[in-house]
């Protein structure tokens, strides 16, 4: 069976519901830090690919001295709705005894972080990939000590993303983690999860993306498709089961909406997770995959999987 298939019937049989340059950058700090914390400063690069400035939190080491780079893209808004891993979970003291610079992104909303083919009327001109690949690689190594390792990882819509960007970008990253996300991007399952984002959430037309449906862009595009060039990559890949728990630390305001979406999400993530690891079982890629117990698309629930995931992504880079 290939491979989107088999993810089409796991979630057909258990959620029905759901389906709806060297240096091309330029760094730059910006008039102030994101944070009065002496370690953590906001860094203006300017996209070439683009022709914009992109913001970029930075959370460098407190003992100096070159340190790894964790590239941690947050999902479907893409952190300019204020939402993202720095405002909403326990990064910065997370990472506050560890040996790794750690830059998150502002930007990319609804854009699946990928090189678009077109300029979209509603989403703009996106380049994520090479923006995340070459422009701020290079304005990172410019401005802060680094030495050359390099993972990535995402939440949600950019849970599939980083699978796609270290496949685009073979031996950049060593490590790869896919936080609540889904692999598929081709097929009539994996196109409609995509356009659920970009179209139907983003406004944009994914036509502008990666051409019509029957363009090859789409499997091109796909980790499902192209698991193999992931081999040598440490991947981590995990969800929750949609059930509530405490892991989700929910607002009280909020918890009904936020419960109800959270589950059918994560219900589907979990299903993508699982055909995914059948597909690296399937061709003897090493990964490893963590199920959580509980857990409804939380930013609760995606900081617990970021710091399971963590020795895993620190050994690979020598954090």
């Amino acid at each position: 069976m290939r491979p989107f298939e088999a993810l089409r019937s796991a979630i057909f049989l258990r959620v029905p519901a759901v389906m709806l340059l060297v240096f091309s950058a330029w760094a730059a700090l910006g008039p102030s830090p994101a944070s009065a914390e002496p370690r953590i400063t906001r860094v203006d690069v300017y996209s070439e690919s683009m022709g914009r400035w992109v913001a970029n939190d930075v959370i460098s080491p407190a003992s100096g001295g070159p340190a790894p780079t964790f590239y941690l893209l947050t999902g479907i808004g893409g952190g300019s709705d204020g939402i993202s891993w720095f405002n909403n979970t326990g990064v910065r003291d997370f990472f506050a005894d560890k040996h790794v610079n750690v830059v998150m992104p502002i930007g990319g909303q609804y854009s699946m972080y990928t090189d678009w083919d077109s300029d979209d009327p509603v989403l703009g001109r996106n380049k994520w990939q090479t923006y995340l690949t070459s422009e701020l690689p290079a304005a990172i190594d410019g401005r802060f000590a680094t030495t050359g390792a390099n993972a990535i990882g995402g939440v949600s819509m950019a849970g599939g993303a980083v699978l796609d960007l270290a496949i685009q970008a073979p031996g950049f990253y060593r490590a790869v983690g896919s936080y609540s996300g889904c692999a598929a991007t081709s097929g009539l399952l994996g196109q409609a999860m995509v356009r659920s984002m970009v179209e139907l959430r983003g406004g944009g037309n994914a036509t502008n993306m990666w051409g019509p449906a029957v363009d090859p862009q789409w499997q091109v595009h796909d980790p499902m498709v192209n698991t193999e060039r992931l081999r040598g990559t440490e991947l981590f890949v995990s969800s929750g089961n949609g059930l509530p728990g405490g892991i989700d630390n929910h607002d009280p305001v909020l918890v009904v909406p936020q419960t109800i979406g959270g589950s059918v999400v994560e219900m589907v993530t979990n299903v993508c997770a699982a055909a995914f690891q059948s597909r690296l079982h399937s061709l003897g890629i090493p990964a490893t995959f963590a199920y959580l117990s509980q857990g409804t698309h939380s930013w609760g629930l995606f900081e617990t999987e970021l710091r399971e995931s963590w020795p895993i992504i620190g050994s690979a880079i020598g954090a």
